[in-house]
This record gives C-alpha cells, sequence and structure tokens, in this order.
C-alpha cells in the first residue's frame, strides 16, 4: 500500500523519513534503526565538523546496509555589529548570574566565510562517502554545487515553508521536497518568505504545494502517528518527516530532561521564539524563553545570537535544568511515546494500514 514514487526513489520499505535533528540528536544508532526498520534515517550535520561528519557516516554504514542520508544547512549571509552582540549579550547577564556563569565579554564570532568553507567541506564528505541522500535546510544550495551533486546521482531533498519556497526547490533540480508546516518543532526552514508568511498550517500546505509542482511531496510538522501518515498521504504528500516522535525514542541522543519535557507537555506548551539561536523555531516554553521575550526583535541573527547563547544551554544541560535548554518540540507533544525506532515505526504501519480497512 505504501509503496509509491518517494518509496521507489529512496529505496526504501515505508514512506517515513525521520527529521535531520542537529545538535546530537540524530545519534548513529537513531539514524540505523530508522533505515534498519524499513524508513529513511538521516543524520542532523548541521554543526558538524567536516571529520565529525565523515565519522558518523562510517558509523552507521557498520549499522546498517540500507540508504541513509545527510542534511546540510545552507549558508547564509547574515550581519553584526559590535552594538548588536553588546546589547544581546546584556540581555543574558541575569541568566548567566541565575547559572552561576562568568560573565562572558569576548565571543569567537562565526564568519559567513568559514561556515561556506565548512559547508563546501561537508558537501566533499558527503560525495567522498557516497552518500545516495542529502537535504537542504535554511535554502538551496548554489547552480554549481546542485550540478556537482547530480552528477553523483545523489537524491536532493529540498525544505519549503510555502508554495513559492517549494516551487524555487523544483526549479534548482531537487527530486522531492519536505514542506514544513508551522506546526513542526525546532528550526524553521523559511528561506523567502517572511516568519509570519510561512507559518502555513500542514493541511492547508500539502494539498496547495501537491498542485503546483510535480515533484513529490514530504510532509513535516506535527506528524506522529499512522493517523498523520494516512491523512498527509490522502492530501496528496507521498510521505513524512517527522522529528519529535524520533526525538523521544530510547535511540535518540536527545537529553533526558528534554525527552521528559515533551512526554509531559500540552499542545498549548509550544511556542515559537528566535532567542536561543536568532533564527525561529518551535519549543516548550520554559524561563529563558519568556525572560527573553521582550528583546526578541534586537536579537542578532543566527548564527550570531546562537553563539551568545551556547554557553547557556551548555550549562543548564549540564544541571539537568530545563529553564535555560533548547525544547525543540512541534505541536503534538501528547502523543509522544517513550519507545523504541521499530515499534514507532510497526505500529505506525499498522495504525495507517487499519484505516484503511475500516
Amino acid at each position: 500500500m505504501f509503496k509509491n514514487d518517494l518509496t521507489g526513489l529512496l529505496k526504501i520499505e515505508y514512506p517515513i523519513i525521520q527529521a535531520p535533528m542537529a545538535g546530537g540528536i540524530t545519534t548513529s544508532k537513531l539514524v540505523a534503526e530508522v533505515s534498519n526498520s524499513g524508513g529513511l534515517g538521516m543524520i542532523g550535520a548541521g554543526y558538524m565538523t567536516p571529520s565529525q561528519l565523515r565519522e558518523q557516516i562510517k558509523e552507521i554504514k557498520q549499522l546498517t546496509s540500507n540508504p541513509f542520508g545527510v542534511n546540510l544547512f545552507v549558508p547564509n549571509e547574515f550581519k553584526m555589529t559590535e552594538h548588536e552582540i553588546k546589547s544581546a549579550n546584556q540581555f543574558l547577564t541575569p541568566i548567566r548570574q541565575q547559572l552561576n556563569l562568568h560573565q562572558k565579554e569576548h565571543f569567537e564570532m562565526p564568519s559567513f566565510n568559514h561556515i561556506f568553507e565548512t559547508f563546501m567541506e561537508q558537501i566533499k564528505v558527503v560525495m567522498e562517502e557516497n552518500i545516495a541522500i542529502c537535504s537542504f535546510t535554511f535554502g538551496i544550495p548554489s547552480k554549481e554545487v546542485m550540478a556537482e551533486l547530480k552528477q553523483s546521482n545523489m537524491i536532493l531533498i529540498g525544505t519549503a515553508t510555502t508554495v513559492r519556497e517549494a516551487v524555487e526547490n523544483e526549479k534548482a533540480g531537487m527530486d522531492m521536497v519536505v514542506v514544513q508546516g508551522s506546526e513542526a518543532g525546532g528550526h524553521r526552514g523559511s528561506f523567502i518568505d517572511d516568519n509570519q508568511e510561512s507559518l502555513v498550517g500542514l493541511m492547508s500546505l500539502i494539498p496547495q504545494v501537491v498542485d503546483t509542482i510535480s515533484i513529490p511531496v514530504v510532509a513535516a510538522g506535527g506528524i506522529m502517528d499512522g493517523r498523520g501518515l494516512k491523512a498527509s498521504i490522502c492530501l496528496g504528500a507521498k510521505g513524512v518527516q517527522m522529528g519529535t516522535a524520533f526525538l523521544t525514542c530510547v535511540e535518540s541522543g536527545a537529553h533526558q530532561v528534554h525527552k521528559e519535557a515533551i512526554l509531559h507537555a500540552n499542545e498549548d506548551q509550544t511556542i515559537l521564539t528566535r532567542s536561543f539561536s536568532g533564527k525561529w523555531a518551535r519549543g516548550i516554553k520554559n524561563k529563558f524563553i519568556l525572560e527573553m521575550q521582550n528583546h526578541e526583535i534586537q536579537l542578532p541573527d543566527f548564527p550570531v545570537q546562537n553563539t551568545l547563547t551556547q554557553d547557556i544551554r551548555k550549562t543548564s544541560a549540564a544541571q539537568n535544568n530545563q529553564d535555560f535548554m533548547s525544547l525543540w518540540s512541534g505541536q503534538s507533544p501528547r502523543l509522544a511515546k517513550k519507545q523504541t525506532v521499530e515499534i514507532l515505526i510497526k505500529n505506525m504501519i499498522a495504525e495507517a494500514n487499519s484505516i484503511e480497512a475500516k
């Protein structure tokens, strides 16, 4: 029942992709288990060095002979001024005091050139390691990069939050596109449309994208079970990409505090914030988000704000203190379960099939 263009292209049994969650959540075990259970495991390589990426690819190849993919962040130009960094850092002073952290005045700020070089090296690793599938968030790589990847016969997956972004992905030569509804946890994948314009709900977004482009559409945002899979396919998607559902799985590398926060959250407790990274993202409301809310508009863009808050997030996690951690989650936390990847996928498929039979 689930065989279609997407499963054929990706050489997988079920049209289920594990969302590539950067920052250590997509452990080798998680990625391999998803692929071994008939879905597509994805490495969230956004914050990885090229050598860390190569190492993880080699590890996963030991754990599965099935296809898996890599997700990369497309670098975007960003501006920063001394004044902006100083004032944003001042907002963080009371938070550092609560965590007994030293006040920081000097930061090793990333430069666009360095980020771009890293991205190009990551691309090189993906090609050298013969990765079959590569997906992109926060934009579309240059024509040159796309052409190079196409020559390697790699399947390329884009991310879009609006019809217009989906059209651009198709024009650029992507083989399929993940459409990310406003329900999705973590960072928004918008790259053309502004935050407000890109907050289209998934059930509205799928059919409008499907009617406009001809490449396969993958639905993402709040999908946790067989019902979400079935609904997405009924609206014309060829498959789903799920983050939060896999984040609470046993094999995920998410911090235990993060997992527990999702397992005990309600649907009205997630909020969009740019306080942690300078980029809009959905997570569970906590002390940090509330304390930073009034300053949000003045904060510097990603990756500057991300660098400023790094010590706060790390220390908070080390202290098992959820107050100042980025607890990314989609809008369906009540459906999250502590379970193995194998059971999650098995139950999803059984549930989707039972809907068919009713």
